[in-house]
């Protein structure tokens, strides 16, 4: 496909996305019973998001899959919307939906599972270049695709009331001597192929070069705002509201096609080192110091209990300890993760500043050059490092 037909498809199927949004809103809207929440707005974004950065890479980069799973998943997402809002009008008629209708309910009721596993399976496979690590994970690839279409068939053909629209009996519903050996099969090949698809991204790490392991850097942290983010799902499912939870999540996977769109198409690529290293840092400083103004509490609180039975007293002093100590533990922190984590940063700043502090005391220039010419070679590492002095002018 020419670059710009790969231009003209990628844009049409990012309008065609944002076009089944709209028309989901038109309908939702003109119910009586519609609520708008925030989480709407959030799967509106998604469409948005992927649509967008879908028809960017593609653009791009038409060869590279990632692109085009990002406008399918945009589509899907779209269609499910749409499905959902039109079935659920013609349920609050109260007439018979009809066969054309339960169909459509038995496929919206199973559009979750291609947007879901294909991003979870075929991203990672392909991600950053479109294309395997080798040609020993396209049976990953296989067992991926054969597990999504088996969970497809298995779970679209449960017999009795579909879980999103109760009302309706599954219309293509079987019995359970065929949907549960089904099941187990598209669980088992889902399972290689996420198994593998997540090992594909190790093994690309470990063979890639510099600007690749960049790349697999922001796919990482993503995932590991994905991960924190189910956690506090997991951990406050029964003290918070689920319309916050789930927002909370959904924004958390945005994260996701952003950080991929970043590192394809290397916008602020080299930028992620500063984000994991704030994110550490601030992290650490975040639990040191919430943990060191509990215990500062809690230990004021005793100790002056026989003189006060305030605590507004051990509040202030805590508070006052906590600021007195938000910098020094900043540093120490800081210091910490540098050493453990950017080695080579940390030792080329010791370097550069052992240099600045011995350039005070060297008045040689030969030898001043020498170890100039050490310290770039140590720090930066080029292959080849020239120095060039101006001559000054004599006076005339």
């Amino acid at each position: 496909m020419s670059p710009v037909r790969a231009r003209h498809l990628a844009w049409s199927l990012a309008a065609l996305a944002l076009a089944i949004e709209i028309a989901y809103y038109v309908i939702v809207l003109s119910a009586a019973t519609y609520e708008f929440t925030f989480f709407n707005l959030l799967r509106s974004a998604f469409v948005l998001v992927f649509a967008t950065l879908g028809a960017l890479v593609a653009t791009r980069q038409p060869r590279n899959g990632v692109g085009w799973i990002f406008l399918g998943v945009a589509l899907t997402s779209g269609l499910f919307d749409l499905g959902y809002a039109v079935i659920e009008s013609r349920l609050q008629t109260g007439t018979d939906p009809g066969a054309l209708v339960e169909l459509a309910a038995a496929g919206v009721n199973v559009g979750w599972v291609p947007g879901i596993f294909v991003s979870a399976t075929f991203l990672l496979l392909l991600f950053p270049d479109g294309r395997p690590p080798s040609r020993r994970w396209n049976a990953v690839a296989w067992s991926a695709g054969a597990g999504i279409v088996a969970l497809l068939v298995a779970y679209g053909t449960i017999a009795g009331p579909l879980d999103n629209f109760p009302a309706i009996d599954n219309p293509l519903g079987v019995g359970a001597s065929v949907t549960g050996p089904l099941s187990a099969l598209a669980t088992l090949a889902l399972a290689v192929g996420l198994l593998g698809s997540v090992a594909s991204v190790v093994v690309r790490f470990r063979h890639a070069g510099y600007v690749q392991r960049q790349q697999i850097k922001w796919l990482a942290t993503a995932g590991a705002v994905v991960v924190a983010a189910l956690v506090f799902r997991a951990a406050s499912e029964t003290t918070v509201d689920s319309n916050v939870t789930n927002a909370v999540l959904l924004s958390a996977v945005l994260g996701i096609p952003v950080s991929i769109a970043i590192a394809i198409l290397r916008h602020r690529l080299y930028d992620i080192d500063v984000v994991i290293n704030r994110a550490l840092v601030y992290g650490v400083l975040t639990a040191t110091l919430a943990g060191s103004y509990l215990g500062a509490v809690l230990l004021l609180q005793l100790a002056l209990s026989p003189v006060t039975e305030s605590s507004s007293l051990a509040i202030a002093a805590s508070t006052l300890a906590v600021a007195a100590l938000f910098r020094p533990v900043r540093k120490r922190i800081q210091s910490v993760v540098d050493r453990r984590f950017f080695r080579s940063k940390y030792d080329a700043a010791r370097t550069l500043e052992q240099f600045g502090a011995h350039l005070r005391d060297e008045v040689d220039l030969e030898t001043l050059g020498d170890e100039l010419r050490a310290v770039v070679a140590q720090t930066m590492q080029p292959a080849h490092v020239t120095l060039w002095l101006r001559v000054p002018s004599e006076p005339s």
